[in-house]
């Protein structure tokens, strides 16, 4: 078996030293390999070439499988660097700043390892335009999540002021700005989250006629507000526009998740929830409380379920009504379908599916 070894490590010092490329320099051990095995595979027991390479078969093919675990290994971390390397960078065009710098890289770092994500992915969210509508209880997780995962800008419409009983759990506001206005409370915050991002603050109640102007600027819109006729506002300019929308709603201990996009075969707000419930059955967060850490946890799901929509990955909740039950910690899902006859979405959906 030594002089197997002595041979290889011969075969290497000579291709070394003729300067062959290594794919020919491991082609010529990978056939020395192969000449050992089929040495000992078909000559008999005791035959003095077959215990000169060892005696024995499954030596080798040990060896084999090693060094192909070491070189998949290498192969597969080789591939996720090529990933993570800025396109313009690796391209070299002359005069064209890389997409990320060396510290967004550093801070994305754990986005651009994941397959579904990687460097294409990270770079559609720097490339995003998102609006959040209410900088509150599901806003405030909303805009500190997109922030952190690198979303390049961000919007956020709130014409409300950071009050007291706001602070247990509305996380991205502090004691210090009670009387700010939360967009430039949450401006503040954001800002010292992530410097590489542009944060938009429009401090003023949104109207109709303003949203259809706001909306057209942004890729995606994100509802967290409180009350039925923003949410059926919004609803219906963002259908009008085709712009997808991702809304939550909470109250006590439950909250409920969805993703509205008529504009390509999905149902919007108004398609489940034509009329708004009589007076008395869907009360105010002020009304009927809410526990501290839920508008925390629909709104991490309203910014992951952004992320998705942005990158691509995964399944997202167009078609779907995830409702989040935490006082039992139990979770269901409802398919949703257009309504036919909508009167916020009807036009839309047969523009779609008459093209």
């Amino acid at each position: 078996m030594f002089s197997v070894f002595a041979l290889g490590v011969a075969i290497w010092a000579l291709a070394t030293l003729l300067r062959l490329p290594l794919r020919m320099t491991l082609g010529f051990l990978a056939g020395l390999w192969a000449v050992v095995v089929l040495i000992n595979l078909t000559l008999p027991p005791g035959a003095a070439l077959r215990e000169a390479t060892g005696g024995d078969a499954r030596p080798w093919l040990v060896l084999a499988g090693v060094l192909a675990l070491v070189l998949g290994y290498r192969a597969g971390l080789a591939r996720l660097r090529r990933r993570a390397t800025p396109v313009a960078a690796a391209a070299g065009a002359p005069g064209k700043a890389p997409p990320f710098s060396e510290a967004e890289l550093n801070r994305y770092a754990r986005h651009i390892i994941l397959r579904e994500v990687g460097g294409p992915g990270q770079r559609r969210l720097k490339e995003a335009r998102v609006l959040v509508i209410g900088a509150g209880g599901l806003g405030a997780p909303v805009l500190m999540y997109l922030a952190a995962a690198g979303v390049g800008t961000l919007g956020v419409v709130d014409d409300d002021i950071v009050e007291s009983p706001n602070l247990q759990r509305q996380i991205i506001h502090t004691d210090a700005r009670i009387g700010m206005p939360k967009v430039f409370s949450a401006q503040e915050q954001v800002n010292a989250l992530n410097p590489f991002i542009t944060f938009r603050p429009y401090h003023r109640r949104l109207t109709e006629a303003d949203a259809e102007t706001l909306f057209a600027e942004y890729d995606l819109i994100l509802d967290g507000t409180d009350n039925f006729d923003t949410r059926y506002m919004v609803n219906r300019v963002a259908a009008k526009l085709g712009k997808p929308l991702i809304a939550a709603a909470i109250t006590q201990w439950e909250g409920q998740i969805g993703l509205y996009d008529p504009a390509r075969g999905g149902a919007c707000f108004e398609c489940l929830f034509p009329t708004r419930p009589a007076a008395g059955l869907a009360p105010s967060c002020a009304e009927a409380g809410v526990i501290g850490p839920l508008p925390g946890v629909l709104g991490a799901m309203m910014a992951l379920e952004a992320i998705k929509a942005l990158t691509g990955a995964g399944e997202g909740l167009r078609g779907q009504l995830l409702i989040y039950d935490a006082l039992y910690a139990e979770s269901r899902k409802i398919a949703t379908h257009p309504r036919p006859g909508c009167a916020a979405c009807a036009g839309v959906s047969q523009a779609k599916s008459a093209v």
